[in-house]
């Protein structure tokens, strides 16, 4: 087994699968694009899913390889273990309809084997093994051919595990659509099992898994049949941070080079080591987490998210927050996040330019979002005084959970801070009724969540590629209207509206919304043809075509054209003419952060 860094991974991993045909691909934004399910990227499939679902050819070809940054939050409070993370990268190579399972899982093991130096004796997989009864609906055949593949390769079928549908399968994205099993790699630890069901995908720590095949190769319809695809697709994903922990002998990923850099930092910036050691060691992963997360968001080259109270901006907020939280646990002096910060860019720059040319602005929000924050902090404290000299008062000695709730969940008070002050002030604290309030808070949450996108976004549908062609619309009107500083900065569609995102100091008046709105009906009326070219970026730009010019693109990029009217680069999909969007209506125009408008607005029927 080799001890890589993190950038000779990635080198090797993409000359590997170049080496298999492959083209590598620049890796996407965090922020996705017209993708209302998600509010990041949250693995290396999500910027091609128009190409997996066949919807339109890949520039690049049929096999791809890249490396894709990925924000996942869904785990936000596991944060400070030895293993989870906000922000990760992950290696991935697809076969867009191209090869199948013999190749991919046999390019596995190669690079697992022969590349990384793992021994095949520490490997073991799993495949999915059936569900249901054949011939009725939800029958679902065991992946016996993924299984006979990796004994062919030396596996032994003692360590080829036959893992349910929770474990080995993906998809479909919504009730129906492209679905298929997958293939997991693990490295066995040489830790002892922990019982006789011990397994990969055990908690225990003696199963780490290192990769992921999954193979579309069904279509699951509207009655529950799960049938054979015509084409068939392979999406893979290998994590960068836990590879290079498993091949450097680290324990956790916060003690490889990937962190080192970031802990020397904050170890620097501490003047305080708390009494509790658990609570110093999570206080400080938290921190390098969380800011590294921040960092690449407000560093990415899309733009758009900034510290908010609504969704992607929410979650930029709250992870500023709880590491400017648990830095007063360190003793760390305000300011923190701006050094965090430029370490960090120093970091990856040479990977992800953007980073050096996005700096300063991250920095400047940084800096405001840790000043508004720590303001707050200090009210909390004061509240927490105040409550403790009322309780003295009346001779009890314990924080009801509802009142150690609200210092969280209003001034933004973490429990342990509460936990901690209270001790020093020789009070106890109602855990089960913080857990109570709290677990309650969180169901309200997410009831609350799950009605947002209540139509998703339905693949690549009628209706969401009709709103989908009006965003272009709407982009050229803005800068008929507003000039050519009113520029797109994200949008989301879903089948019951588009959302779209420009840069504008101030409010549109009652005059701009109607004359935008005008010309895009206009335009629609027209019946203006939208026609679609593979070209290059140079020439893309030499057309006058817009596009976040900021961002990677690979060789070929697909430019649509609408007449006169409009000329950007996209994935799309697109209708083929105007007329088929059928009138539009802006809804609502407000703010979405500072110095970003939003649009929001429907289309009527054709």
């Amino acid at each position: 087994m080799k001890n890589l860094t993190a950038d000779e991974l990635r080198d090797m991993y993409l000359k590997f699968f170049e080496s298999k045909g492959h083209k590598i691909i620049p890796g996407a934004s965090v922020i996705p694009e017209n993708d209302p399910t998600v509010l990041f990227t949250t693995a290396g499939m999500h910027p091609l899913v128009p190409y997996l679902m066949g919807a339109m050819e890949h520039p690049a070809g049929t096999r791809l390889t890249d490396v894709q940054k990925c924000v996942r939050t869904g785990d936000i409070d596991e944060v400070g273990d030895s293993a989870h993370l906000t922000f990760f990268e992950m290696l991935g190579n697809w076969s867009l309809n191209d090869y199948f399972k013999k190749e991919a899982i046999g390019w596995s093991f190669e690079f697992l084997t022969q590349h990384l130096g793992f021994s095949p004796d520490q490997l073991s997989v799993t495949v999915f093994k059936g569900e249901g009864v054949e011939g009725e609906p939800g029958y679902i055949p065991a992946d016996e051919e993924a299984a006979a593949i990796w004994r062919s390769l030396g596996i032994p079928d003692e360590r080829i595990y036959r893992l349910p549908r929770e474990d080995n399968w993906w998809g479909p994205a919504g009730t129906t659509g492209p679905c298929g099993p997958d293939t997991e790699m693990f490295i066995d630890t040489g830790k002892p099992k922990c019982g006789p069901d011990c397994r990969p995908g055990c908690h225990c720590g003696k199963f780490i898994e290192i990769w992921n095949d999954v193979f579309m190769q069904y279509n699951k319809n509207a009655e529950g049949k799960f049938e054979p695809l015509g084409r068939h697709n392979v999406d893979t994903g290998m994590g960068v941070e836990r590879t290079i922990c498993m091949m450097s002998g680290a324990p956790t990923v916060y003690d490889t080079e990937i962190f080192a850099p970031i802990m020397a930092k904050i170890d620097e910036l501490s003047t305080v080591t708390p009494e509790d050691a658990e609570l110093a060691l999570r206080a400080r992963r938290i921190i390098a987490d969380h800011m590294r997360t921040a960092t690449f968001i407000l560093c990415d080259p899309k733009g758009g998210v900034k510290p908010g109270n609504i969704g992607a901006n929410y979650v930029l907020r709250r992870l500023i927050r709880r590491a400017v939280r648990y830095s007063r646990f360190l003793g760390i002096a305000p300011g923190f996040t701006v050094k965090l910060a430029e370490v960090i860019c120093e970091k990856y720059k040479h990977v992800y330019p953007e980073l050096a040319v996005n700096l300063e602005t991250c920095k400047i929000d940084l800096e405001a979002e840790e000043n508004r924050f720590n303001q707050t902090l200090d009210k909390g404290e004061a509240m927490f005084n105040k409550v403790a000299e009322q309780l003295k008062a009346h001779g009890q000695t314990q924080i009801s959970g509802k009142t150690a709730f609200k210092l969280y969940d209003t001034f933004g008070f973490p429990f342990e801070m509460t936990l901690e002050m209270a001790d020093k002030a020789g009070l106890t604290v109602d855990k089960e009724g913080f857990e109570e309030a709290n677990r309650k808070h969180q169901e309200l949450s997410r009831t609350t969540s799950a009605g947002s996108f209540k139509a998703g976004l339905q693949d690549n549908s009628e209706v969401v590629t009709r709103m989908h062609t009006a965003t272009h619309l709407l982009h050229a009107a803005l800068h008929k209207v507003l000039g050519p500083t009113a520029n797109q900065k994200g949008s989301n569609i879903t089948a019951e509206r588009l959302r779209f995102d420009f840069t504008w100091p101030e409010p549109m008046t009652a005059e701009q919304k109607t004359e935008v709105e005008k010309l895009v009906n206009e335009w629609i009326a027209q019946g203006i043809e939208v026609t679609k070219k593979m070209t290059t970026v140079e020439e893309a730009k030499k057309e006058g075509a817009m596009a976040l010019f900021g961002a990677k693109y690979g060789d070929q990029v697909s430019l649509y054209t609408i007449g006169d009217v409009s000329k950007e680069i996209c994935c799309g999909p697109h209708v083929t003419n105007t007329k088929e969007l059928g009138s539009f209506k802006i809804q609502k125009e407000q703010s979405s952060s500072a110095g970003v408008r939003r649009i929001k607005a429907v289309i009527g029927n054709m």
